[in-house]
């Protein structure tokens, strides 16, 4: 059974119509990156991060998958591979496709977690700091379960093993300059994998990508998963 690791990144939820951090000048829907998505002004002005957040869950909620997020849902389905899915996205729509097993490494934007009890609770609409944990009581202690700049990502012990054991490495939609996600090509290179990388740009002076295929994962993407 072919072993299959894809890991995806903002390219393939912009293509659904969702803005990504990266894309005016360091502003995120007029906030100021550090602002809402780091540990400094988490601890600076949780409301302000609590009403930001707040603000995005309606607009992911109404973002729909698109061709690369259905071709990977059909994809898993398939009984002769193994496929890991790695997201760095926080919106659902691998979900909304049909994917069963996605790990977000960055946390999803329909959680919360308690600082203070390390329990996760369902947040599909509203959320503020001052709420009350549901698990240990504490209030004043929620966080959006999101991994801020300065935390570490989710899941990193299982993506280092399967990126040590799988036989096919596939990153879409990434810019390969955040870590530590910008890693794992060269970790799964030097274990074997044959590498390919769909983007809408090439990137330069990258030796662990095997193929570069450009254009948008949408388009480029389906075709492939049915000739793996």
């Amino acid at each position: 059974m072919k072993k299959v690791f894809i890991l995806m990144g903002a390219g393939i939820s912009a293509e659904s119509g969702l803005k990504t951090f990266r894309d005016a000048n360091g502003l995120w829907e007029n906030f100021k990156v550090e602002d809402v998505a780091s540990i400094e002004g988490f601890e600076k002005n949780p409301k302000q991060v609590h009403e930001f957040y707040n603000m995005l869950r309606p607009q992911m909620d109404k973002a729909l998958p698109n061709a690369a997020h259905i071709a990977i849902a059909d994809f898993e389905k398939r009984a002769d591979i193994s496929l890991y899915l790695v997201t760095q996205n926080v919106d659902l729509l691998h979900e909304k496709a049909g994917s069963k097993n996605v790990r977000h490494m960055h946390g999803r934007i329909d959680e919360t977690v308690c600082l203070k009890c390390g329990h996760v609770i369902k947040t599909p609409e509203k959320s503020a700091f001052d709420d009350v944990c549901d698990k240990c009581g504490a209030k004043g202690y929620l966080k959006p379960n999101i991994v801020f700049f300065g935390e570490m990502p989710m899941f990193m012990d299982e993506i280092e093993n399967e990126l040590k054991s799988c036989d096919v490495f596939v990153a879409v939609g990434t810019s390969g300059v955040v870590y530590p996600a910008a890693g794992f090509v060269q970790e799964a290179k030097y274990y074997g994998a044959e590498t390919y990388l769909f983007n809408l740009e090439y990137i330069e002076n990258n030796y662990y990508f095997d193929h570069q295929i450009l254009g948008k994962a949408s388009e480029t993407l389906p075709a492939f998963l049915q000739k793996l």
